[in-house]
């Protein structure tokens, strides 16, 4: 990983660390009940170009028959760290994507980066989900990122 454009995160308790090897193109903060309920903001990133440290526990939605994606958290500080895809996901569309807690990072590191709003609560899955409003740029205190 190249130390410059690495982003690093941590859990509140400092159990589990994540090491990004780039800095994200956008942040997603979704309203949807699984991101509003796990306090997240996800960027998304291959498997390959993260690193997971320390343990962590999993859970995947029990209210969709075929969930996606599994969350994981700190068991020792309940932070929601990262999501995988789960296996029914990863044979279907190969193991494509890691979704990484960027409310985890230190906010200097994001200066700079879109920050989007997508409606997730009112999105069905079968489309390209709207936004609830514009984005904003992190650190830009004028647009309120």
């Amino acid at each position: 990983m190249n130390e410059a454009d690495r982003v690093n995160l941590s859990c509140l308790c400092g159990q589990v660390k994540i090491a990004i090897s780039q800095r994200p193109d956008f942040v997603h903060a979704c309203n949807c009940t699984l991101c509003a309920k796990t306090g997240a903001h996800w960027s998304y990133f291959h498997p390959s170009d993260v690193r997971v440290e320390g343990n962590t526990k999993q859970y995947s939605r029990t209210d969709k028959d075929d969930p996606s994606a599994s969350v994981h958290f700190c068991p020792e500080c309940g932070s929601t760290t990262h999501f995988t895809l789960t296996e029914s996901a990863i044979s279907q569309y190969g193991n494509a994507q890691l979704g990484a807690n960027m409310l985890l990072a230190e906010p200097g590191d994001l200066v700079g980066v879109e920050l989007r709003y997508p409606d997730g609560r009112a999105w069905s899955g079968a489309e390209d989900f709207g936004y609830v409003r514009a984005p904003s740029i992190i650190g830009d205190d004028a647009a309120g990122g």
